[in-house]
């Protein structure tokens, strides 16, 4: 059991990068035509942005701003979503191998595992690369940082169901 955790670990890391890889190699340089211009303004003078606002995102990205030297506002945002995006897809797969351990390992082959973690990588993958996700991946919106903690939150309630469901049959 410890190899298909180092295994699905890896994965979740291979997923993280190839992902940001093709993120910040497609992210805008600048600022695009909506509203990306107003939030990369107010991420670097920390202003507070149209209603109902984006204090969060607004903080992190003065923290992005910081970090990247505040002559690149538009580069350091446009960053953030591309990380949180990229974070949104490891989460994704992390997921999906939860929900699919829940189905297949009850045939407890070897072949279960290959499909999970397969499944697992092609689903995250595939959804790394559609048309919406991407868009907001690539400039400096509060879509992606807001996916990012919807996944969050579901992988955090996959991980509880988990503990609760092993504390109930008495392995916690």
């Amino acid at each position: 059991m410890g190899k298909y955790k180092l295994i699905n670990n890896v994965l979740g890391c291979v997923t993280f990068a190839i992902s940001s890889i093709v993120y910040l190699m497609t992210m805008e340089p600048t600022a695009s035509f909506w509203d990306c211009g107003e939030f990369i303004g107010c991420a670097s003078k920390l202003e507070v942005s149209h209603p109902p606002g984006s204090p969060l995102h607004a903080l992190l990205g003065r923290l992005f701003v910081v970090l990247f030297g505040g002559g690149r506002a538009a580069i350091a945002v446009n960053v953030l979503s591309a990380v949180a995006s990229a974070f949104t897809v490891m989460l994704l797969y992390l997921s999906l191998v939860k929900i699919l351990q829940h189905r297949f390992l009850r045939l407890r082959r070897e072949s279960a595992y290959i499909v999970i973690h397969g499944a697992s990588v092609v689903g995250a993958l595939c959804f790394a690369v559609t048309d919406s996700f991407w868009f907001s991946a690539v400039e400096g919106e509060v879509y992606a940082l807001s996916i990012f903690f919807t996944a969050l939150t579901f992988y955090l309630a996959l991980l509880l169901f988990d503990n609760r469901s092993a504390s109930s049959r008495g392995r916690l």
